[in-house]
């Protein structure tokens, strides 16, 4: 594919608050070790989240991809984090080989 047309930036976010019930759980295994699969799920859900509301912006800008893509997550307040995906939307058509 080649780039036929820069778009512009887009990007998308989603700030998301933990919850006393995935701390306490959290809490019980940060004691025993391991993965903290609530925190887990929490953080795959909000980056699905964002990237969702990335395409929907690039969607509407009439792109057909988004190149150069990145991912920044910061903590807001505590227990509050935001999740921020940003890139370039584009216009790519199949390049020929020929």
């Amino acid at each position: 594919y080649r780039v036929k047309k820069v778009l512009g930036l887009v990007s998308g976010s989603v700030v998301k608050a933990r919850n006393i019930g995935r701390d306490i759980i959290a809490a019980l295994r940060n004691i025993a070790g391991g993965e903290v699969v609530e925190y887990t799920e929490l953080l795959a859900s909000s980056r699905d989240e964002a990237i969702k509301r990335m395409i929907e912006k690039a969607k509407a800008l009439g792109a057909n991809a988004v190149i150069g893509v990145r991912l920044v997550t910061a903590n807001i307040m505590g227990g509050v984090a935001e999740v921020l995906v940003y890139g370039t939307a584009v216009i790519v058509e199949e390049e020929s080989r020929y």
